[in-house]
């Protein structure tokens, strides 16, 4: 438990950082769910739309460094080639 006045401002506001981060990574999580869908079900049109979508939460997130800018760039490099893959078939 903090004692100075300075550590529990730290800690009130780490408690508002961490639901804002939560929430965050939450949309990026359902965007990424999104396209998974639509790779799964083989509707590449609706992969490229949901994929769209998804790429600005995902850099956001890496942006605000609550990912690592690397994974935020992996995953949408790794999606967008699955959604390349199904496309050409």
């Amino acid at each position: 438990m903090a004692i100075t006045k300075s550590g529990k401002k730290r800690i009130r506001r780490n408690a508002r950082r961490a639901t804002l981060n939560k929430s965050r990574v939450s949309e990026m999580r359902g965007g990424i769910r999104k396209v998974e869908e639509a790779i799964k079900s083989g509707d590449a049109e609706a992969a490229k739309a949901a994929l769209k979508a998804a790429q600005p939460s995902i850099a956001r997130t890496a942006g605000k460094k609550i990912i690592n800018p690397k994974t935020a760039s992996r995953k949408i490099s790794r999606l967008s080639a699955r959604i390349k893959k199904i496309a050409k078939k």
